[in-house]
């Protein structure tokens, strides 16, 4: 570690006063795992580490930091992709880890108050155990926390019928750059009162402030969950299936997931616990998934429109879920992608946007303009086809390191192309950051240039995330 500043040394001297050996933590104290996210980049040693368990440690924390011109990361579970948690050499790390617990469930608004550091399994489980229900669904939902969720507005599996993280928020507390603590914890659907403050912080990737709890919008708890995991032969006939799916099933359609067959492959055969609910080679395979309030209703319904896919020629074979450990085993198949690095090694991972009817075009495209550019390359395409988003992961076979860089610039220039976006629900951190110009305009750009500079003008939270600010003339 490069020798501390008189700032950066003053700055510790304040946060050791002001906070416990337990909650600020510096030097070799540090641990290892929060020298890194899950984005691969290089490990970077935070000179301290700051763990509050209450939202006004956190805007103390800050505070302190500001007061002496040091920069800030916040950090969560840490398994974001592209870097937004990662540390930046001479910032201090502000951890949620320690800021967790559910504070209220409100049975009749129909909300629940968290904290920040909540894992999302644990919030999806406290819902459930209350009668309610929390769609955002991610299969890091163990180790990832809920204020990481919102500072990426994280998209998940059933986006399709509940939208994106930002949807499912009511109220929001967070810290501004000058350490102001900031509440607006409502818990009202209908609130036209001023600017929707909140939006502005969920999706910021920490770059405007640090989230210390939110109001979730509760949903019912399903009575029943429907699954089939299909076999079918073209993607034009999986463009159809969607569409069916949509005017058959309504709003009891909830994830709608496609796996290319370079997918199915590796998680099927190399991935240790998953199962081939279907036997067979087939163009692709579609995990549909339905919630209904009950079972004696809604299933004969959903094995009807299943029937009239079969005799409209879309689906090629099925399996279909009896129990609700089928439907996670239908689920393993596509959460496999998640062991992939323990499988596969170090690789690259993409999670781009497009049109939904380019969704196949892009992937022989993307897949074949990799084969001619980098020797002996993998690239596997699955994704929630049913919201517009796709991932990739790519990685050539033996490499170390990978060629990240060329392989990233054949996938993005391939996106920009195909009119897409280089992020649909991963945000942009450092790892994306080159490329935010393809998908985004020059006013654009701007625009949120200017945003950074009014809420932090010192440019001290999360520095050299998804933008960098313009040079003072």
């Amino acid at each position: 570690m490069a020798e501390l500043s008189p700032q950066q040394t003053a700055c510790l001297a304040a946060l050791a006063a002001h906070f416990s050996p337990a909650t600020c933590l510096a030097g070799e104290d540090v641990p290892i795992r929060n020298e890194a996210d899950t984005s691969f980049l290089p490990r970077t040693r935070p000179i301290a580490l700051v763990r509050p368990d209450t939202p006004q440690g956190v805007a103390d924390a800050v505070r302190i930091c500001a007061a002496h011109g040091v920069a800030i990361v916040p950090q969560g579970g840490l398994t974001g992709l592209a870097g937004g948690a990662h540390p930046v050499p001479g910032a201090v790390a502000i951890s949620v880890e320690r800021l967790s617990g559910i504070e209220e469930i409100d049975a009749a608004a129909a909300t629940m108050t968290v904290r920040a550091g909540t894992p999302l399994e644990v919030i999806q489980q406290s819902a459930l155990d209350a009668g309610f229900f929390v769609p955002l669904d991610l299969g890091a939902r163990g180790s990832c926390l809920i204020g990481g969720n919102l500072a990426t507005n994280a998209g998940g599996n059933r986006v399709i019928r509940y939208g994106m993280t930002r949807d499912m928020v009511l109220g929001l507390e967070y810290v501004l750059a000058d350490g102001t603590l900031v509440t607006g914890l409502n818990k009202m659907i209908k609130n036209n009162a001023g600017y929707d403050l909140k939006q502005l912080f969920i999706g910021s990737e920490g770059t405007l402030g640090i989230i210390t709890r939110v109001v979730l919008r509760l949903q019912p708890r399903p009575g029943c969950t429907l699954a089939a995991l299909c076999g079918v032969g073209s993607y034009d006939d999986v463009v159809s299936l969607l569409g069916a799916a949509r005017r058959g099933l309504g709003p009891l359609l909830s994830a709608f997931e496609v796996m290319w067959p370079d997918y199915w492959k590796e998680a099927t055969e190399t991935v240790t616990g998953v199962r081939k609910p279907i036997e067979g080679q087939h163009a692709f395979y579609v995990l549909i998934e339905a919630q209904g309030l009950s079972e004696d209703i809604d299933g004969p319904r959903f094995m009807g429109w299943l029937e009239n896919q079969f005799e409209a020629g879309l689906i090629e074979d099925a399996a279909i879920a009896q129990s609700m450990a089928d439907v996670a085993m239908f689920w393993r198949t596509r959460d496999a992608a998640g062991e992939f690095q323990t499988i596969l090694g170090p690789h690259v991972a993409f999670d781009i946007g497009l049109p939904v009817s380019r969704m196949d075009a892009f992937a022989r495209t993307c897949r074949q303009r990799l084969a001619d550019a980098i020797p002996d390359i993998l690239s596997v395409y699955y994704g929630h086809i049913g919201d517009g988003n796709i991932h990739i992961v790519a990685l050539q076979r033996g490499a170390s390191p990978q060629p990240a860089a060329q392989i990233s610039r054949v996938v993005y220039e391939t996106v920009r192309e195909f009119d897409g976006t280089i992020s649909a629900e991963h945000g942009i951190g450092t790892v994306k950051k080159p490329y935010l110009g393809y998908t985004r305009s020059p006013e654009e750009m701007a625009l949120m240039a200017r945003i950074k500079a009014a809420l932090d003008p010192k440019g001290i939270l999360n520095p050299g995330k998804v933008f960098d600010l313009p040079s003072a003339p």
